[in-house]
């Protein structure tokens, strides 16, 4: 299956053929570019209606940040950096799991990752849920 087939796949309405193509793009983002040709339309997904879309989305755009030659990643990252606290506490998680390697990847987004995280406000998440992001936090900044 090509990359494109895998990409159209992501918003799929069966859970296993979406993970399944989310877990064949995130192999590829780490093979070459193909995954970075995508990036419009995966930074469209962010917005999407759907946590495990929006989280397939955030997770791969951090994948294919190495190839990121036009810089659209940085012209996206107020709009990415909400998800930290994204409606979803499980896509927040996952999401700011993943951003020591995007620090890594883009140095420049480095203190602005770090600043942002710090600021984040989990109020919003039930009282149970509330402690596990902050985790996530603390841990992404050490690394960070």
């Amino acid at each position: 299956m090509e990359i494109s087939e895998n990409v159209s796949l992501l918003t799929s309405k069966n859970a296993d053929e979406g993970c399944a193509a989310f877990k064949k793009l995130l192999e590829a983002s780490e093979a070459g570019p193909e995954v970075y040709e995508h990036m419009e339309y995966l930074l469209s997904l962010t917005d999407d209606k759907s946590s495990f879309v929006r989280t397939r989305a955030l997770l791969l755009i951090i994948a294919s940040a190495k190839w990121d030659r036009r810089k659209l990643i940085d012209a996206s990252r107020e709009k990415l950096l909400s998800h930290i606290t994204d409606e979803k506490p499980i896509t927040a998680r996952q999401f700011i799991q993943s951003l020591p390697s995007l620090a890594a990847q883009k140095p420049g987004l480095r203190d602005e990752i770090a600043k942002r995280l710090r600021n984040a406000d989990f109020s919003g998440y039930k009282d149970s849920m509330r402690p596990l992001p902050e985790k996530d936090r603390e841990k992404a900044l050490e690394k960070i």
